[in-house]
């Protein structure tokens, strides 16, 4: 059977997920994960931690369909994810998918600070972050910071994504992932 590429384009094999606590959440290395197009229509919500098995790439694509008036529009979120890839070969001359693999590693908080609160007084409580909402929350800052930068701006989105995804797999503090991660991070410290 022929190999299964992304877009048939980037390959799935060479791809390694450096962090051993994501590895189970960012599904990329199985032979189920493995598609043409991340467009699967796959009932991700019934249960809870059934996305974990949604492919890392879908993700990506769905949470790039934010803000009302993109409600919806999977196809063109596919493009502009398509593009963004192009873009990122381009530039970095690797493969896209391990680009972004890095990249979620890099932008997800490790600690985070929750409100405590008991009688009218509450204060912030530094606490762990669990790898699934690590995977979530940098999914959710790349896509925000890809969003942000397009807007009211010359540059596509896919480029924006695209350098977005480059910067944070650099852990460059261009990207306004990693910057929210750090500040996230800094908040949770001075309140251990």
């Amino acid at each position: 059977m022929a190999e299964v590429k992304l877009f048939n384009k980037w390959d799935y094999d060479d791809v390694e997920v450096s962090d051993v606590a994501l590895s189970d959440y960012i599904a990329v290395k199985e032979k189920k994960h493995h598609m043409y197009l991340p467009h699967t229509a796959g009932r991700y919500q019934v249960k809870r931690f059934r996305k974990t098995q949604c492919p890392i790439v879908e993700r990506l694509t769905n949470s790039l369909m934010r803000k009302g008036r993109n409600n919806g529009k999977k196809l063109m979120a596919l493009r502009i994810v398509k593009h963004a890839f192009e873009i990122i070969h381009l530039l970095t001359d690797k493969n896209p998918l391990q680009v972004v693999v890095d990249a979620i590693i890099n932008a997800g908080p490790r600690e985070d600070s929750t409100r405590v609160g008991s009688a009218g007084t509450s204060r912030r409580q530094a606490v762990d972050v669990s790898p699934l909402r690590r995977v979530n929350q940098a999914i959710y800052l790349l896509t925000t910071g890809a969003r942000e930068a397009s807007f009211r701006n010359i540059k596509t989105v896919a480029e924006c994504l695209a350098n977005e995804l480059i910067n944070a797999s650099k852990e460059s503090s261009n990207s306004y992932a990693i910057k929210k991660k750090d500040e996230i991070e800094r908040v949770a410290k001075s309140n251990r």
